[in-house]
């Protein structure tokens, strides 16, 4: 009896020495797992580098632990001059927001997206890009295609026709041109896919009805900021030319129509004499040749993107006109080092399109959850110069800029 006691003893004791090692074990195991859990939330807080994953974001809520999702609040509360394609007012793009709880019900319903971009070959193209892929993974919707029409409407069209055989419910997209494109994006309504848009609007297509709704920079505005920037830079008088985008392509056009009037109504003394227009990013180099060769006294060229400025400053480089002063729209990598060694680009009015891309892929949360939206969101403007530069590289993409960007500031 005294035996079979004391072996009841050990076994109890072996027992209690089992499970107290087992709860050891468990406690240690929270610890990673909270850990991961503060890392992962604070993680988008910090700078974004050039090759950060698409998960990174510079500028939006991280919507982990119970956070929301939104574009920079940090941004200024500026007026936003834009209209939208059929003439509304814009709704600021801070005002979009999703809730912790809108992200779960989202990732319940496995969603799936596709971008269909007009040209994915430029910094501003890039950056949206990332902004919509961050966003969608946060909201775990999969991004099934991401398609590059290289600014030509026919490719677009098939790339729609290729998209809507894998059944997406969400397609981001910016029309090539908003009529040849027109019945692509109508068959992706007809067939529910919520529609989201990146500038502008294919003809014939409401709001509410066809689409969500459309994000644009405040293209209106950054065309204000390029003008005061050309004019302070020549001294407000003296002769200037024009390139813009030949083309009906809504957000462009605001472009140069609010660099033109500010001009003429603030400027008097500085003259628009000529315009040339290109139909691609390409074509700069030429059509700026031409107006400089036509106009040899001019003081100043504004160009309606980066990639044909950067074709501008070929032109004047090859011209001998190391004078000239060019401002623009978009912050690239390669404007922005002319910027900031002072060379011939003095200035531009900055997008912000990774906040753009995030308040698109927000949009199409809300259709997925059925909340109301407005026609028309935009960002606001922001104007860039030598002494801003690097902040402004900062707030366009998040990150510091690159190093030769940097070196060049300094000097």
């Amino acid at each position: 009896m005294k035996k079979q006691l004391a072996l009841t003893i050990v076994l109890v004791m072996a027992l209690v020495a089992v499970l107290a090692a087992c709860g050891k074990g468990n406690n240690n195991e929270s610890s990673p797992s909270s850990s991961a859990a503060v890392s992962e939330s604070a993680s988008p807080s910090a700078p974004a580098s050039a090759s950060a994953s698409a998960s990174a974001s510079p500028s939006a809520s991280s919507a982990a632990a119970g956070e929301a999702l939104t574009i920079n609040q940090a941004l200024p509360d500026k007026e936003i001059l834009s209209k939208g394609p059929d003439g509304e007012a814009a709704v600021s793009a801070k005002t979009l927001s999703l809730s912790a709880d809108d992200i779960e019900k989202i990732k319940a319903g496995h969603y799936k997206a596709a971008i269909a971009m007009h040209y994915a070959g430029n910094d501003w193209s890039t950056a949206q890009i990332k902004g919509l892929q961050a966003a969608f993974a946060k909201m775990g919707i999969e991004v099934i295609a991401t398609t590059d029409a290289n600014f030509k409407s026919e490719k677009q069209v098939s790339d729609i026709e290729t998209i809507l055989s894998k059944k997406p419910d969400v397609i981001v997209s910016i029309p090539v041109d908003p009529v040849s494109t027109a019945d692509a994006y109508k068959k992706a309504a007809a067939a529910g896919v919520k529609l989201v848009f990146m500038d502008n609007k294919p003809n014939g297509l409401q709001a509410g009805k066809d689409y969500v709704s459309v994000v644009s920079a405040d293209n209106y505005g950054n065309g204000v900021e390029s003008a005061n920037i050309m004019a302070k830079a020549i001294g407000e008088s003296g002769e200037i030319g024009m390139i813009y985008h030949d083309a009906d392509f809504f957000v462009t056009k605001q472009r140069t129509d609010a660099f033109e009037k500010t001009i003429k109504e603030k400027y008097p003394n500085i003259k628009l004499i000529d315009k040339g227009g290109i139909t691609g990013p390409n074509d700069g180099e030429k059509v700026a040749s031409a107006l400089l060769t036509k106009h040899p006294n001019l003081k100043g060229l504004f160009v309606v993107w980066d990639v044909p400025a950067e074709g501008a400053l070929a032109a004047a480089r090859s011209a001998g006109r190391n004078d000239l002063v060019i401002t623009t729209i978009d912050l690239g990598t390669n404007v922005a080092l002319d910027i900031a060694s002072g060379g011939m680009i003095k200035g531009l009015g900055a997008q912000l399109p990774y906040d753009q891309g995030t308040a698109e892929a927000i949009l199409a949360g809300y259709a997925l959850l059925g909340k109301q939206t407005s026609s028309y969101y935009a960002v606001p403007a922001l104007p860039v110069t030598k002494e801003n530069i690097l902040d402004a590289w900062k707030t366009v993409y998040g990150s510091d800029a690159p190093s030769s960007i940097q070196d060049a500031a300094k000097k």
